[in-house]
């Protein structure tokens, strides 16, 4: 049912649908006056929906095609931790216990369908369950642990995998609510996933005796992440509403433009599902009356002149009563998944109808009924980074390459689920590392920078209220005062007045930073001998402020064999390094376990070496691709050799900016996570900040106060933290953010002073070295700095692509003596350490002043 607000005028019906006649984009309050259209005028915004959905199919090849997926449906799990009221499909274990059910469908039973479902013709299994029932139903929890599962995600993983190799049929995955984390688990082991929005409408999910009340997996903002998150994470998505559990015709409107924005942002939404509340007996909503046709009907057109062209929109059949021709005149051009074999377990009262019907149903309506996969036949020639690497062989299997949709003379036959091949294999620019300094890159920008990182219109739109600057009413004269007698005394608001600072008071800021400086640490500046060794810059996650990633067919990608790593540390350390620091792009054809494998060949080679690598976010890749936690794959690279890991990937630990500055890197939460996972298992890190892009003072605020609490909490626990915090100021040349007229052209030289002041304050008693970047400051603005509260250059480095790519012009490699002029600019000594600030032994000390300024040719390897 929809809760009918004030009826339209005649007036403002004419209105709405002359704009939809003449393609002018709509806003909510005129979708809303268009779902009520009924007679001649839904007649009249039909008309005007179906052509623009003929032009979507003409645009994508297939004029007069609409489109269904073969498939078996498996009902994993029908426990939940939610109450929908209308819902039939969840129950209870004693139920299912009565029935002669277990708690989950069994792997036998599961690869039963699936096998049989290939024999006809299936395609796709649809692989829907309730929300974490393991976490309201003990019987989930101990058929999962009986089972050797850690959760039902572990189970889902699993089946999922042994569908692709012993059926060869397409997992679509429906498993609730998810994280981003969880979407890292899962791609690799199943093209598409969905999940149904429902609605935005908030009451209908806070207030008692609605719908959703009692519900947490369907409060509307929850669910919206989810839906970021699937596009942030490169996951063809699946999603719509449920019309008439209670909403208005306005809360309809902001649903269906809320799905707009998700698909404006990561254009990963394949499919919107519009469908109709039928009420069921035994249910707290078998009372309240089905959604009529005409509303459907409405609802349909409203989508499509919302969602354009471009979008493709299903209706379930079996939910109209064989009223065909209205939901295709409306604008559909999907039928949605229909199977030969299994009923529909969520309206079980309403069976598919047959394939060779809806295809006779179609053609009346002018329409060519043709199979599609399981994902959608844009997500199928767009490939990478859509398709993970691991399910790409399945899909091509099934797929028609020049459509995408599925190939109709092929049985689904089962494959291997495993990494790909080519792995290791050098590749491409392998001597950018060098050239980088003398020839440079070979474009400013990708080719495909209008498409990978997401609708930039949508991005300014949304960076810029959190671009504003907020107005600073402290005092900074009290505020300096209280830096000076006690800084871990700062309030927020003083703290805030404080990098805002300028002129005068900047001058004296700064002077107090370094009097902090020289009681915490003393006057010796540090640096050490070091080689940065990136691996590869493929990578596909799509961050919009770096220029170093490449896709894989791009002039300027490369990517390192194991024996050229290896080389390139033995070569560091033949000139008196004590660490090397290794990271690389996410790149789609390197496994899991790569990072064991980079670890252990530097070990092997070079043991006495400190191996600092591998970014939280590479943490991350390698634990879901391994299948493995984060706790048990930081194990195992400590055990193959890492050491330490750098506390890059942070940018700044605020969402609200995270997801301006990238689509797809893990969120804040994650990467706390993984840096306090690494702590506890006896891994030291660094941190960072990059700052100055579309970040504003109390941003930084926020960030360096995380950073506190997450080394106070090392220090409780007895476990190394962070051993340093490194300043990144944006290097804006290049970067995607930067060209697209978004970001700032990175921090200013007071915004410089302020942040590394600040942070020396900030971090007082908890991360004693600060360091500054050469690299990105260059001479002059790094001696400045270490006037400011740092107490650290960093490293020699040796190679330096990352900010090199980025436009920075200062060169990959100082020597000793450089780093030890830039100390002596700032009037203060300076002495070599380790990656944990410790003393050299001389030996090292020794070989790299005896090769310092004239360091070997750096391996343009081949």
């Amino acid at each position: 049912m929809t809760s009918h607000g004030q009826t339209p005028t005649a007036n403002a019906m004419r209105r709405a649908l002359k704009r939809a006649r003449d393609g002018v984009a709509l806003d909510v309050t005129e979708a809303a006056v268009l779902l009520q259209a009924r007679g001649e005028d839904l007649a009249d915004l039909t008309a005007s929906a179906a052509r623009v959905r003929d032009a979507g199919l003409a645009a994508a090849g297939r004029p007069g095609v609409i489109t269904y997926s073969k498939s078996v449906f498996l009902p994993l799990t029908r426990l939940c931790r939610d109450k929908c009221h209308y819902c039939t499909f969840v129950t209870v274990p004693g139920k299912l216990r009565r029935e002669g059910h277990g708690m989950y469908m069994s792997m036998d039973e599961v690869l039963d369908i699936a096998r049989r479902g290939a024999e006809l013709g299936c395609k796709e299994a649809l692989i829907t369950l309730g929300d974490k029932p393991e976490d309201r139903w003990p019987e989930a929890r101990a058929w999962l642990e009986a089972e050797g599962y850690d959760d039902t995600l572990a189970y889902v993983r699993a089946v999922a995998i042994r569908i692709l190799e012993e059926t060869g049929l397409l997992p679509h995955l429906n498993p609730g609510v998810l994280s981003w984390t969880d979407f890292q688990r899962l791609k690799p082991v199943a093209p598409s996933m969905g999940m149904m929005l429902e609605t935005t409408a908030e009451r209908l999910w806070s207030e008692p005796g609605g719908p959703h009340h009692g519900s947490p997996d369907k409060e509307p903002a929850v669910r919206l992440r989810v839906l970021e998150d699937a596009g942030r994470s490169n996951v063809p998505f699946t999603s719509g509403l449920l019309i008439g559990i209670g909403e208005t015709y306005e809360e309809r409107a902001e649903s269906l433009f809320a799905l707009r924005r998700v698909q404006r942002a990561y254009h990963g939404i394949q499919e919107l599902i519009i469908q109709n509340f039928r009420a069921k007996p035994d249910t707290a909503m078998r009372g309240m009356p089905d959604a009529e046709l005409d509303d459907l009907v409405a609802t349909v057109a409203v989508a499509r002149h919302i969602m354009g062209p471009s979008g493709c929109l299903q209706a379930p059949p079996n939910l109209v009563d064989a009223e065909y021709a209205r939901l295709i005149g409306a604008g559909i051009d999907d039928w949605g998944g229909v199977s030969p074999l299994t009923p529909d377990h969520v309206n079980p009262e309403r069976p598919w109808p047959h394939i060779d019907e809806l295809a006779d149903k179609s053609a009346v309506a002018g329409f060519e009924l043709r199979e599609r996969l399981a994902v959608y036949p844009e997500f199928v020639r767009r490939g990478e980074p859509w398709l993970d690497p691991r399910v790409l062989p399945h899909v091509q299997a099934l797929a028609d390459p020049d459509t995408g949709l599925a190939r109709t003379d092929v049985r689904p036959e089962g494959l291997p689920w495993q990494e790909p091949d080519e792995g290791f294999t050098p590749m491409g620019r392998t001597d950018l590392h060098r050239t980088i300094d003398t020839e440079g890159r070979t474009a400013d920008r990708r080719d495909d920078f209008d498409e990978v990182y997401g609708d930039w219109q949508e991005l300014r739109e949304r960076a810029a209220p959190g671009m504003a600057p907020q107005r600073v009413d402290s005092d900074v004269r009290e505020a300096l005062g209280q830096a000076a007698d006690d800084p871990t005394g700062l309030t927020d608001e003083q703290a805030l007045a404080l990098l805002h600072a300028d002129g005068p008071a900047l001058d004296a800021l700064c002077r107090t930073a370094d009097d902090v400086r020289r009681d915490a640490v003393g006057d010796e500046v540090t640096y050490i001998v070091t080689r940065n060794i990136n691996f590869t810059n493929v990578c596909y996650t799509g961050c919009r402020f770096c220029a170093f990633a490449q896709r894989r067919t791009d002039a300027d990608a490369f990517t390192l064999s194991l024996e050229q790593v290896a080389d390139r540390a033995q070569q560091a350390w033949d000139v008196g390094a004590v660490e090397v620091c290794m990271q690389g792009g996410i790149h789609p054809d390197l496994p899991g376990t790569a990072y064991f494998d980079i670890a252990r060949a530097v070990k092997e080679r070079v043991p006495g070496i400190h191996v600092h690598a591998f970014s939280p976010m590479e943490v991350v890749n390698g634990a879901t691709r391994t299948g493995m936690s984060i706790r048990e794959w930081l194990t195992a690279a400590k055990e193959a050799g890492l050491d330490s890991i750098p506390g890059t990937a942070a940018e700044i630990l605020d969402d609200e900016v995270r997801w301006i500055l990238t689509k797809g890197k893990l969120p804040t939460a994650t990467w706390v996570e993984v840096v306090k996972t690494a702590h506890e298992v006896g891994l030291g890190s660094t941190s960072t900040m990059m700052y100055g892009h579309v970040d504003q003072p109390r941003h930084w605020l926020g960030h360096l106060r995380l950073l506190a609490d997450i080394q106070r909490s090392a220090q409780e626990k007895g476990v190394p933290g962070f051993s340093e915090f490194v300043t990144l100021p944006f290097i804006h040349t290049n970067a995607p953010v930067y060209l697209a007229g978004i970001a700032r052209p990175g921090p200013t030289a007071r915004e410089n002073r302020a942040v590394t002041a600040m942070a020396r304050l900030l971090l007082h008693l908890w991360i004693p070295n600060i360091q500054t970047s050469w690299v990105k400051l260059g001479t002059e603005g790094a001696a400045e700095m270490l006037r400011s509260g740092a107490n650290d250059l960093g490293g020699t480095l040796m190679e330096e692509t990352i900010s090199r790519m980025a436009g920075s012009s200062y060169g990959s490699y100082r020597s000793i003596k450089d780093l030890v002029a830039i100390a002596e600019a700032a009037g203060r000594p300076a002495r070599p350490r380790t990656t944990r600030y410790g003393e050299v032994p001389p030996e090292r000390v020794e070989a790299a002043h005896a090769s310092d300024g004239h360091l070997p040719d750096l391996l343009p390897v081949v």
